[in-house]
Order: C-alpha cells, then sequence, then structure tokens
C-alpha cells in the first residue's frame, strides 16, 4: 500500500499505475497533447448512413476498442442502450466505454457487464442500479472514477483514447453539423460531447431530427464527424430534468440555501461583476434565489453564472442581474431554449470548463461555487461517490474542479439525513480533498476551514453561527449515534482519480 496526501492507501499495482495524489497542484505540468487518426471525406461521399448497426460496421468497431457516449440526455437518454445492444447482438466483446455519466435508465449496461461486452468503463459516475451491480463485483477490473474536468484532461492528455464516440444529438444535418437547441429532444449544450468529437479517432452522431444542411449553429463541426444516423427517437426531453430542478419547501432546505446566501453576500467576493455557481436540487436552487434577491436589493449584477444551468439562472439574465451565462450542461428545458435564443448564453466545452491541463479553465475564473456531499469528514474531505452503505450511487462530476479552482468554495450539506450523519470523522471515499473545501454550511450554521483564516478573519460578525468541523460532527452523532463500519471485501472496484489523474481513493467491494 502507498499513502497518498489525502490520508488514503492506495495499492501498490494500482498507485505505480496511475500516480498518487500529491496535492491540489503537484501534477499540473506541461504535456503533449493527444492526437487521432483522420480518415479524410472526398467530395460526393456521404456520411448519412442506414442504422446504427451499419455505422458499427463502417467505423471498424471490434473487441477490445473503446467507445464514448455524453450524458446530456441524463435519466432521459436511448443512445447508449441502443448503441450497446447492437453491440451485442454482433456479437462483439471486450468493449471498454468511456462515457461521461452513467444514469440508472442505463441498467441494461448490468447484462452487457455480465455477458463480457463491456469489461471497462470510465466515467464520472454510477448511479442506483448499475453502482450497486459494480460494487457487488461483477466486473474484474475497477471502473475509474474521473471528474468532468478530469475526464476532459484525460481524453485530451491520451489517458482516454476514443477509438468510436456515438454521441447522440437533438439535431444534425447529414453533413455532421449538429447542436442540442434544435430538434424533438432538445438538451442545450452539448459541452460534455464537444471534447469526444474532437479528439476520438471516428465519430458517429445520432440524431432524431435531421435538418437541411448547413445546421447552424454547430457545437459539433462536420470537420469532426465521420459518420451520422437517423433514429426515430435519441431520447425522452422529460428525463433531462428528471430530480435537477426541484423547487423546494422543506424547511431544512431552505435554512441551508439562506445560510450559504448569508454567506457569498457578505464575503469579500460580493461586488458587481462577481461570479458564481451553484448545482441542482432543492438547496442550491434556493441558494440562487435568496442570492437574487439580495442583488436586487442592493443594486449588483453578476458578470456571468457558471456550470450546469437552470432556470434559476436563465432568470438572472433575463432580469439582467448577470451579464453572461456560460454553459456546459443544461438541466431544463427553459435552459435549453435560452442557449439557442440569447447571444449572452455561451455553450463551452468541458475542457474549457474545468480542465486543469487546458490553458486556462473557466473554473480558475470564478468567485464562488456552491457544492454538495454525500458525506463531509473532520479534515474537510467530501464524499460524493459512495453512499452510507459504501456503494457507489453517485458522481464525481465538477465538484473537485471547481472546489479548488474557485477563490470560495462553499460544501452544503444537512447535518443528517434520517437516520445517518452527514458529517463524520472519516468520509468512505475522499473525492474532493478537504486543502480545497472553504465554508460548510448546514441548517444550524457553518464551519470555516482553518487553513483560510482571511475568511475566518473576515467571517467574525456574521449573521450566521458558526462551528468547528468537528462540533458538527459532534452534534450529528448525538443525534443518531456513532455509525457502525463498513464492511468492505478485498476487491477494488473503482479507482477516484483526482482531477489531475492522480489517485485519490479507492472503493472496495461491498
Amino acid at each position: 500500500m502507498v499513502l497518498n496526501k489525502a490520508g488514503r492507501e492506495i495499492p501498490q499495482p494500482y498507485a505505480e499505475q496511475h500516480g498518487i495524489y500529491e496535492g491540489e497542484l503537484a501534477h499540473i505540468t506541461t504535456y503533449k497533447e493527444a492526437s487521432r487518426t483522420i480518415k479524410p471525406v472526398k467530395p460526393g461521399e456521404t456520411k448519412l448512413l442506414a442504422d446504427i448497426r451499419e455505422a458499427i460496421e463502417r467505423t471498424g468497431l471490434t473487441d477490445g476498442m473503446t467507445i464514448s457516449f455524453h450524458h446530456h440526455f441524463r435519466e432521459g437518454d436511448f443512445v447508449m442502450n441502443m448503441v450497446l445492444a447492437e453491440i451485442a447482438a454482433m456479437g462483439i466483446k471486450d468493449i471498454s466505454i468511456a462515457p461521461s455519466s452513467i444514469a440508472n435508465v442505463h441498467e441494461p449496461l448490468i447484462e452487457h457487464i455480465k455477458n463480457g461486452v463491456v469489461t471497462q468503463i470510465t466515467s464520472s459516475g454510477l448511479r442506483d442500479k448499475v453502482g450497486a451491480a459494480i460494487s457487488s463485483r461483477i466486473m474484474d477490473k475497477p471502473v475509474i472514477i474521473r471528474s468532468h474536468g478530469g475526464r476532459a484532461r484525460a481524453i485530451a492528455a491520451g489517458d482516454i483514447h476514443i477509438d468510436v464516440a456515438f454521441l447522440g444529438a437533438p439535431s444534425s444535418d447529414a453533413y455532421g453539423n449538429a447542436n442540442g437547441t434544435k430538434g424533438k429532444a432538445t438538451c442545450g449544450s452539448l459541452g460534455y460531447a464537444m471534447i469526444d468529437a474532437k479528439y476520438a479517432d471516428q465519430v458517429v452522431i445520432i440524431t432524431d431530427t435531421l435538418v437541411p444542411y448547413p445546421n447552424a449553429p454547430a457545437s459539433i463541426s462536420q470537420t469532426d464527424v465521420d459518420f451520422v444516423v437517423e433514429v426515430e427517437s435519441i431520447g425522452d426531453p422529460a428525463g433531462i430534468a428528471k430530480g435537477a430542478t426541484r423547487f423546494t419547501k422543506n424547511p431544512k432546505e431552505l435554512l441551508i440555501a439562506e445560510n450559504a446566501a448569508k454567506v457569498i453576500t457578505a464575503s469579500p467576493y460580493y461586488k458587481e461583476g462577481f461570479s458564481f455557481q451553484t448545482g441542482t436540487g432543492g438547496s442550491s436552487l434556493a441558494v440562487t434565489r435568496f442570492i437574487k434577491e439580495k442583488m436586487l436589493a442592493d443594486g449588483i449584477k453578476a458578470g456571468f453564472v457558471l456550470g450546469g444551468i437552470t432556470n434559476a439562472m436563465v432568470d438572472l439574465l433575463k432580469e439582467g442581474l448577470t451579464e453572461k451565462i456560460i454553459d456546459v450542461q443544461d438541466f431544463d428545458h427553459p435552459s435549453a431554449v435560452s442557449l439557442g435564443e440569447n447571444d449572452a448564453h455561451c455553450e463551452i466545452d468541458a475542457n474549457m470548463y474545468a480542465s486543469p491541463l487546458s490553458k486556462g479553465a473557466v473554473v480558475n475564473q470564478l468567485d464562488t461555487a456552491v457544492l454538495s456531499a454525500l458525506e463531509v469528514d473532520t479534515d474537510f474531505n467530501v464524499n460524493v461517490i459512495t453512499g452510507s452503505d459504501g456503494v457507489l450511487r453517485g458522481a464525481s462530476g465538477g465538484h473537485s474542479d471547481t472546489s479548488m479552482a474557485c477563490k470560495m468554495s462553499l460544501v452544503i450539506a444537512p447535518l443528517i439525513r434520517g437516520r445517518i450523519p452527514t458529517f463524520v470523522d472519516r468520509v468512505n471515499t475522499v473525492v474532493t480533498p478537504g486543502d480545497s473545501v472553504d465554508v460548510v454550511v448546514t441548517e444550524i450554521g457553518i464551519a470555516i476551514n482553518p487553513k483560510r483564516t482571511d475568511l475566518l478573519e473576515h467571517f467574525k460578525h456574521i449573521d450566521v453561527p458558526q462551528y468547528t468541523i468537528a462540533e458538527l460532527k459532534d452534534k450529528a452523532y448525538q443525534i443518531v449515534g456513532t455509525p457502525e463500519p463498513i464492511a468492505y471485501g478485498e476487491h477494488v472496484v473503482a479507482l477516484i482519480e483526482y482531477r489531475d489523474g492522480s489517485l485519490i481513493d479507492v472503493v472496495y467491494n461491498v
């Protein structure tokens, strides 16, 4: 075993293969960008194919190759299941998949793993049934979990080499110009698909809305596309917003949101032209609403808002409270509509969003970010990937990217969930190291990372109760008791990469 800087033991073979986490900036260095194979398309040649099977045949996909997908359709995605079903029917085996994330709708993946069709996975997250199956050890090789910025880094650096990217697009012309703002299943930004299109050897656009040439603006350009396939349906738009845009009336969530908004608007970063990112879900959406009220009262306008975009942020733009929306992913239909209609609503790819090896990610310009947590420990380490039972059920997302790069990160979480403490002595899995977390916000008050002596001084008189992180943990344990340790097995089912590609933790089977 090798001990990394987050205090986690990494098995020697994986430590040698990936390197270990040695600090937030330890592995940010000059690198040679990956190359790809280009097959030129000659005048008169068509890219439009009859179906997915023909696309698989024409790309020459064979055993052992790597394919990728994006997750902009979230729980409404049909594309991954369609493609993997056809690959299985053709008898192709030993495929590695590199989707930007995996949702519960991808439950058919479990049988493809058991049947040897899929033997390796890298992704940002694993939800519900798929995560539980992986945790029960249905794969020989561990899944590699990467942040959104870490995945973009890995693709650009060649750690992930994509042989064929199968990219669902709400609209495309027959030459491959594609976007997410037109069509029957609009998802808005294609930010996570754009990085795949740029680096994959071959790119197949799968659409259910074929439009006349040229389809503009093009999120994905014809110069990156090999083939186009039209299908009946690529996804259910209702699944894009599932669980993401829940406006809360829960008193606990509203207290958390109000406390977070107080911290942001009392911070040294709250001034004309400030920038922020909030996530999805009840508390995060409420934070945006509370900040909006304060901005209106103070006559302050944001320079930009960032991230997975919701209608709450679109409202800020409509009401003149932000100059720009910078958008890598949309979580609801109004956001997708806004991207298509408003020049101040700007689409970016994952590399520009959060890659630590880009020539300057947008997260580097971010003043503050509001992030969620499944667990936080007394060293401020955050777990967003495994549940209290140790089972894979979450996603790394942009958590470690934004928390490290922004000027002030806020992690919001209730003191307990049900009968389970959110604040613990030691998180099950470290995804974001404590060095990247500045303020933790709960319904009863906040805890400021002692390393941020500037914030401790600045917030001396803030109208929010303050505790140490150990005091929050003690209060949680007083309510529900000390949690029992999880009985893990000895088989590593997941490797958790920090955004720079080094291993910050591993997950064992349960």
